[in-house]
């Protein structure tokens, strides 16, 4: 009779012989044949159900080992450098295993996030528990979701809660991380589509009730990958760091530098003061100081600090929440310029003429002591005859001369003339619970402008200063308009009555001057906002393609280091250039700057979608208790879907679908912005005043969705368009359908 190993004899062999793993080679280990297999089989499951094993296809393995090959997920590198993964799968009882990636000369880069097949060789003795080396690339990172988990008995499904999704997720059974339905959640796609069509995902992350106010700016963190949380090695370099010395710094501490910032903000990064230049030649000058926390002395290069904040590029704003690129010791503490604490900083002193042209300027790495943390309303408040306790000593000595070389510098402006948009900038208000109290545009006085006028020079010295010592730097580029981009903004233009001129070498001057057409009239805002959509992104990079909106040759981001990656690039920079220590540009800074640009574009941009999508949620908190009222408003956008209409109080975008509009076809004419009834004749297009009712507010998922009542006070009809007398026309749809149709040939011969 064939004996049967015991359950401990099987999990030895498995342990010492990983590679032999199948139902037939334990059972050719054994000696078992013929009818033995089935007591093999069942104690097989056995040890699969009380966890001692995880089947894989045909084969077993300890829960709490690995297998030879398994899929892996590159994280993050130490201070040494050392690459390190994690496994996929994972169904032991005890901690997630370390594995230490063993990489040949010959195999690609790998970072964070990518996924790899590696085989694995376990080791003992050290602080980690695997070597693996890279078999082959699997894939980088697959693709996230965020959404609501709706429970079923086969596992559920995920609702996503961006708005732009158009279909649901089937979690299988095993997958759900114990979600609970109704819970938000984040999770990855795990696999094809399945029988219904629908790809399967598995939870990796739940986080909590959708509804809650405290949510919306989660969403938006998790749903855009937006990292929120430093790893313990950055927090512990953080908390090692101590303060600045004076040595080797140029001593600032008796110049009376001071802070004017928002005035709920945690972080400082500048501070000015301007003092009139006593020379004669130069009647109505002034000697500028601009003061930077010197971010460099703290995060030095390939540091954990320093890998850490260019994964994140940059801090990202919410109404309710900052993610900072640093860890709050530094952001808030060692690096903030504080009042009446040694900071250390990176200074500028500037000089220049009455007209508001810089002559001259010199950079020092100095220690200062900030006079005053001022807010923008309380300087102002000084200057306009209503001074506090703080700001009363401050006004003769250091606010005036601010104020005044302010307006020497727009005078420069003047000349200059960088483009002149009038956006107001929208401000959520929140309580303490987090809920939307109200929604106003934010103020802005001249202490603002002052500030950006300061900010903008030293920008420039300090690329002037790179340039001239041939140091490489990232530049921060903003290139012209693209043709097709300026003759939509042309047709926009022309539809309200304006005109941009056309023929000639495109410049702000001539964009101001279409924005000086349309300020206060009835289409102001929506030249405006056109204009700002023709622009190009701008971006980080090593080449200087110059900056077009603020008419400069010259310009690189050097006064906010505590929030910006390429200001501490800047930094590093000049530390090389005047050899201030041994905290400046490496040569892997350098090697890597196009990267490192393309990086922090992306983080940018990144972060730019997240507060977005985080001020359209708290707006459709706000408007849904507003659901059935009538709403006024303009016309912002035209799509082939439908219309978007920009409501006055808020200035929030509620989307009208192409199929409320009434039953006949619209064509869509996507140059000139229009659409237009294939009935009626009826044009709808931008910047048309309507009267909308609100149908539909969706907080989770930000998405606001209403109906036209009238445009140009034209009532529109309910049903089929008869006739088009009354109807709201731009201009007669059969010259926008011609001018469509003349596009299209011109398309097909170019194509041709």
């Amino acid at each position: 009779m064939t004996r049967i190993p015991s359950k401990e004899e099987i999990l030895e062999w498995i342990s010492t012989n990983p590679t032999l793993t199948a139902k037939r080679d334990i059972a050719k280990a054994f000696g078992i044949k013929g009818s033995a297999r089935i007591d093999l089989k069942r104690i097989l499951r056995e040890l699969e159900d009380e966890g001692a094993l995880t089947k894989r296809r045909s084969s077993y393995r300890d829960a709490e080992k690995l297998p030879p090959v398994a899929v892996l997920q590159v994280i993050d590198p130490d201070h040494n450098g050392d690459l390190w993964a994690r496994p996929l799968e994972w169904r032991g009882d005890g901690a997630m295993p370390r594995i230490l990636m063993i990489q040949r000369d010959t195999d690609p880069a790998l970072a964070p996030g990518d996924r790899i097949l590696g085989r694995m060789t376990e080791v003992t003795g050290e602080d980690y528990d695997y070597t693996a080396r890279m078999i082959r690339r699997v894939g980088s990172n697959p693709l996230r979701i965020v959404g609501v988990f709706r429970q079923s008995h086969e596992g559920g499904r995920i609702v996503p809660i961006d708005k732009k999704a158009d279909k649901q997720w089937i979690v299988p059974e095993g997958a759900t991380a114990g979600a609970k339905d109704g819970e938000l959640v984040e999770a990855e796609q795990s696999g094809p589509k399945g029988r219904l069509g629908l790809p399967k995902a598995r939870i990796i992350d739940r986080l909590g009730d959708p509804s809650a106010p405290k949510a919306v700016s989660l969403i938006a963190i998790h749903q855009h990958g937006i990292p929120d949380a430093f790893p313990d090695d950055v927090i512990a370099e953080a908390d090692s760091v101590k303060p600045a010395e004076l040595k080797g710094r140029t001593d600032l501490r008796h110049l009376p530098l001071v802070t004017i910032d928002p005035a709920d903000a945690r972080d400082r990064d500048d501070a000015v003061l301007a003092i009139p230049d006593s020379d004669p030649e130069n009647e109505g000058g002034f000697y500028l100081w601009v003061a930077i926390a010197d971010v460099a002395y703290y995060v030095r290069p390939n540091s954990a600090l320093d890998r850490e904040a260019r994964k994140r590029g940059n801090s990202s704003y919410f109404p309710d929440r900052v993610v900072p690129m640093l860890p709050d010791r530094l952001s808030g503490d060692l690096c903030s310029l504080h009042e009446a604490v040694d900071r250390a900083c990176m200074a500028v002193e500037m000089r220049i003429d009455a007209e508001g042209r810089k002559i001259s300027h010199r950079f020092v790495r100095g220690l200062m002591r900030s006079s005053a943390s001022l807010a923008y309303e309380e300087a102002q408040a000084a200057i306009d005859g209503m001074p506090n306790e703080k700001t009363g000593p401050l006004l003769e000595p250091v606010l005036k001369p601010l104020y005044a070389a302010y307006e020497a510098l727009k005078k420069a402006r003047a000349v200059r003339q960088p483009l002149e948009l009038d956006l107001p900038e929208r401000q959520i208000v929140l309580n303490d619970a987090g809920e939307v109290t109200s929604i106003a545009f934010k103020e802005r006085f001249d202490a603002h402008k002052l500030i950006e006028e300061f900010m903008v020079l030293a920008n420039v010295a300090a690329a002037e200063e790179l340039i001239k010592h041939r140091t490489p730097l990232l530049f921060r580029v903003h290139e012209e308009p693209s043709p097709e981009k300026l003759d939509s903004l042309r047709e926009v233009a022309q539809a309200s009555g304006l005109v941009l001129a056309k023929g000639q070498v495109l410049q702000t001057r001539h964009l101001n001057q279409l924005l000086r057409q349309a300020e206060g009239t009835p289409q102001d805002e929506l030249i405006n906002m056109s204009t700002l959509r023709s622009m190009t992104q701008a971006y980080y990079g090593p080449n200087n393609f110059g900056h077009f909106g603020l008419a400069l040759r010259n310009y690189a981001h050097f006064t906010s280091p505590i929030r910006r990656y390429s200001d501490l690039i800047v930094h590093r920079a000049l530390i090389k250039t005047h050899k201030w220590g041994d905290d400046g540009l490496s040569d892997w800074d350098i090697e890597m700057l196009e990267a490192t640009g393309q990086q922090i574009s992306d983080t940018e941009r990144r972060s730019m979608i997240a507060e977005r999508d985080t001020t359209d949620r708290y707006l459709a908190a706000f408007m849904k208790d507003r659901v059935g009222t009538e709403l006024p408003g303009r016309i912002s956008g035209i799509q082939k879907f439908g219309v978007f209409v920009k409501l006055d109080e808020t200035g929030a975008d509620v989307l009208v679908p192409v199929r409320s509009l009434g039953s006949e076809f619209f064509h869509y004419d996507a140059e000139a912005q229009q659409l237009f009834g294939s009935q009626s004749g009826m044009v709808i297009g931008l910047g048309q005043r309507v009267t909308l009712k609100l149908t539909e507010a969706a907080p989770i998922s930000g998405g606001l969705v209403g109906e036209i009542i009238s445009i140009d006070d034209f009532i529109m009809p309910k049903g089929p368009m008869r006739g088009g007398r009354g109807r709201p026309v731009r201009r007669k749809a059969n010259a926008a359908k011609k001018k469509a149709d003349k596009v299209r040939r011109k398309v097909k011969r170019t194509r041709k």
